[in-house]
């Protein structure tokens, strides 16, 4: 499974930014996809997940409320939809896919537990 993700950028505080992330491959085995981020010198923080198969969705408290995960299935594409930005959110935004399946949704919050990962797309929210 190939991750492409793109559409970061450089806003103001307040603002909205959409991230997007097409799927391509074997995507038949993707079972969940998500977004992580990252500041230089911290692990990997997750930041939301969606089921493939179905609506499921999970957001770390950071992004409840101010963040939207969704996709697109006849487009393999997963979006981000971020709004009221903080310059707390700039960060390096990663997709990733999980072909496992686990029982309970706290699995899919470790970024250990995905297998795939696209390229990181870079968000900088200026106050």
């Amino acid at each position: 499974v190939q991750l492409q993700a793109s559409g970061g950028g450089s806003v103001q505080a307040g603002e909205s930014l959409r991230l997007s992330c097409v799927a391509s491959g074997r995507t038949m085995i993707v079972d969940t996809m998500a977004w992580f981020r990252q500041v230089p010198g911290a692990e990997r923080e997750f930041v939301a997940n969606i089921r493939w198969r179905y609506s499921g969705t999970d957001y770390a408290d950071s992004a409840k409320g101010r963040f939207t995960i969704s996709r697109d299935n006849a487009e393999n594409t997963v979006y981000l939809e971020m709004s009221s930005l903080k310059p707390d959110d700039t960060a390096v935004y990663y997709c990733a896919a999980s072909s496992r399946n686990y029982k309970f949704i706290s699995p899919y919050r470790v970024s250990r537990n995905y297998n795939y990962w696209g390229q990181g797309t870079q968000v900088t929210v200026s106050s």
